[in-house]
């Protein structure tokens, strides 16, 4: 009996890798290899939680892939649901998963084929379609407190298919974009896909998983991003909060024993946005940093309902004099060093 006892409990011992939890429901659409979610299978020890979808056939993804067929038989095994010929834009209308919700779905490196070079706005435009396609179908499929991941470069130009904008057209909000790092998924091998060149890997360099949650108070975002009407809406921004953003300095996150600890992540994202932005593209910090905080407005809205805007306001308020006296800290200090 107390055998017993202890396989059940191994059996229901949660596991983690990242983002992703053997107790989740997971979708993985656009696989390649299938190496992504073997891995995924592999470390939680089964595969009977994800469902993975490729858009190519059996015929043609074994003939693509060397190591696919292997991937599959591994998946099988462990008791993965693997379904072929997916379009990634109308998956939520296939008969296998359109009854079905997720916890997290998945997206790795989203690519609508090499027809030229990839700042040639044709092929941005394709992109874009593919991506908010994929956005329109996933954001249906969604269980309460699921989220969308898309892993993606984040260099030019590939930081023109803005994909914050195309979630926010299909009711999605940003949550959280993070560094990806392939090195922490072991055995996945991410692909070209397409060409004669389909099973080498593509370089990554610099790119991000986006983590996008279901909002019904989403704001559509305009897909106008002239400098102008970048400018308009920060001073719409500012008059309807009645509040001074300041466009100083910043430093990196802080932490501060008055926040309030529900509000954390409303300044870490704050921080977390500009940090990455400062100093790469100097005449657009104030530009990142109105729309870092425009983000943690929609957020505070979604997450907190029912409290009135002066509070986040008065967060804001905050905000600003530790950020201040943070610079003259800075300020002090290099002072002290150019004294030595």
């Amino acid at each position: 009996m107390v055998c017993i006892k202890v396989m059940i409990e191994e059996e229901e011992t949660e596991k983690w890798l990242k983002y992703y939890s053997s107790f989740h429901q997971i979708l993985l659409v656009g696989e390649g290899d299938f190496s992504f979610t073997l891995c995924l299978a592999q470390f939680f020890g089964s595969a009977s939680n994800i469902v993975a979808t490729t858009l190519d056939s059996y015929e043609s993804l074994t003939k693509k892939y060397k190591r696919a067929k292997r991937n599959l038989e591994l998946l099988e095994k462990l008791g993965a649901f693997v379904i072929h010929g997916v379009d990634a834009t109308k998956m939520k209308l296939h008969t296998d998963i359109k009854m079905r919700k997720f916890d997290r779905i998945v997206f790795n490196f989203p690519h609508a084929g090499f027809h030229g070079r990839e700042q040639n706005l044709q092929l941005i435009k394709k992109h874009r379609m593919l991506v908010g396609g994929f956005f329109n179908n996933a954001s249906g499929m969604l269980r309460p407190n699921g989220e969308i991941h898309v892993n993606h470069k984040t260099s030019a130009p590939f930081c023109q298919w803005n994909l914050e904008e195309l979630a926010s057209r299909n009711s999605l909000l940003l949550l959280e974009s993070v560094p990806f790092k392939i090195e922490d998924y072991p055995g996945y091998n991410n692909k070209r896909g397409d060409g004669w060149r389909c099973d080498e890997p593509f370089p990554l360099g610099e790119c991000s998983t986006f983590k996008f949650i279901f909002s019904t108070r989403c704001k559509k975002m305009s897909t106008n991003h002239s400098h102008s009407t970048s400018v308009k809406n920060r001073t719409t921004f500012e008059q309807n909060n009645q509040v001074k953003l300041f466009s100083g300095h910043v430093g990196s996150t802080v932490y501060h024993d008055k926040f309030r600890e529900e509000f954390g992540w409303l300044f870490s994202w704050y921080f977390t946005h500009v940090e990455e932005t400062f100093g790469l593209h100097e005449e657009r910090v104030v530009y990142n940093v109105h729309k870092a905080v425009k983000r943690g407005y929609d957020r505070f809205v979604t997450i907190s309902s029912g409290r009135p805007s002066s509070d986040f306001i008065e967060f804001l308020r905050e905000l600003r004099h530790l950020s201040l006296k943070r610079i003259k800290w800075l300020e002090q200090s290099l002072d002290g060093m150019r004294r030595r």
